[in-house]
């Protein structure tokens, strides 16, 4: 399982090939799915949505599935916001869940 930082925004990921590193380490080396932590993560934007549906298309280019798991619900509210929460596989954490209810 791969975890995202605590911050991903457009100024975390906006040198030169930064994206690009973040995917790589995201999708690792192995073969089978891949699965991102992203229970750390506490300041973040769309850039985050936009590194994650990369990484998800690099996943499914070469037949692995992707999943995020513990994601803030501000995370998993804005991936639905733009329609992708359930592309990107996105479980909230267990404290947002219940507070979804």
């Amino acid at each position: 399982m791969s975890a995202l930082p605590a911050s991903l925004t457009i100024a975390d990921l906006g040198l030169p090939g930064a994206e690009l590193r973040a995917v790589d380490a995201l999708l690792g080396e192995g073969s089978g799915a891949v699965t991102v932590d992203a229970s750390t993560l506490a300041n973040f934007d769309s850039s985050a949505i936009a590194l994650l549906l990369e990484a998800r298309r690099q996943a499914r280019g070469t037949g692995r599935d992707f999943a995020v798991h513990g994601a803030p619900a501000a995370m998993v509210d804005l991936a639905g916001l733009y329609g992708v929460a359930d592309l990107l596989g996105l479980e909230p954490a267990p404290a947002a869940q219940s507070a979804r209810v």
